[in-house]
């Protein structure tokens, strides 16, 4: 399966504690990753400065379901998961 075009879900829903180029902090659950395009695709997709966190979110039916609003209702239940 490959990335819904224009979702970015798995760039805004999940929190991540490790840097970001432009985020040296990471970023909170919630927040658009800085490196997001305003097409919703992530400006460092395989590349070696992408987080770990970031290269291990998979496009899959679980994750995704059938639309945007599925894939971030998914992802904040394992983000409130880790809480």
């Amino acid at each position: 399966m490959e990335c819904r075009e224009k979702c970015g879900a798995c760039c805004i829903s999940p929190s991540i504690t490790s840097a970001i180029p432009g985020m040296p902090n990471g970023k909170p659950a919630g927040v658009r990753c800085i490196q997001l395009t305003e097409q919703n695709k992530c400006k460092l997709f395989e590349k070696s400065d992408r987080p770990r966190v970031c290269g291990s979110l998979k496009p899959s039916k679980e994750m995704c379901g059938l639309s945007q609003s599925d894939a971030f209702k998914y992802l904040n239940m394992l983000e409130d998961q880790t809480k």
